[in-house]
């Protein structure tokens, strides 16, 4: 018996031991077939974004049908301007973000959240006229909407349509009085 379990035989034993435990773990071990998006609240963030910029900021009404907010943020832009970012996974699982800010010249702002600044177009949402700039290698659509104190770009890979979804959805947030 001392033989079986020493040198190199006792090792193979070992390890096709090991290598057995791993195997029926994985095997009995539950796997979701689901698809899971982590969903990620931007109130608090939107909120923080109002308290630090001298203007009223937009932000989405609600979230269209379907899609699932997955990330925000505030950034430092040109200058020290503030950034606010909305992303999401759409309807249809593409990429769209919503972002804004005062940074000046608006111009290169949205020439920058675009990666172009060539305009090919417009669309008319709610009544509103926005830019329309794409980036074929990135497969990037942006709608562009200057305002006077602040810039709004929806971008991403999202089609035009679902892109204007979420432009149709921003509304103006009137600034914290606290």
């Amino acid at each position: 018996m001392r033989r079986f379990t020493e040198g190199f035989h006792g090792y193979v034993v070992a390890v096709l031991v090991c290598l057995a435990g791993v195997g029926l773990f994985l095997l009995v071990t539950p796997r979701s077939t689901a698809e899971h998006i982590p969903r990620r609240d931007y109130s608090i963030t939107v909120a923080n974004f109002a308290r630090t910029v001298p203007y009223a900021v937009w932000a989405p009404e609600k979230d269209p049908e379907g899609w699932i907010p997955n990330s925000n943020r505030i950034a430092k832009g040109e200058d020290g301007a503030q950034v606010l970012h909305i992303g999401y996974a759409t309807a249809e699982r593409e990429h769209a973000m919503f972002i804004q800010s005062n940074e000046k010249p608006a111009a290169g702002f949205a020439s920058r959240m675009a990666n172009s600044d060539k305009v090919i177009g417009t669309q008319q949402v709610a009544g509103e006229t926005w830019e329309r700039r794409f980036r074929e290698d990135k497969k990037q659509r942006t709608l562009v909407r200057f305002l006077p104190d602040v810039t709004l770009v929806v971008t991403g890979t999202a089609d035009w349509p679902e892109l204007g979804q979420l432009a149709e959805t921003l509304r103006e947030r009137p600034k914290p009085t606290d």
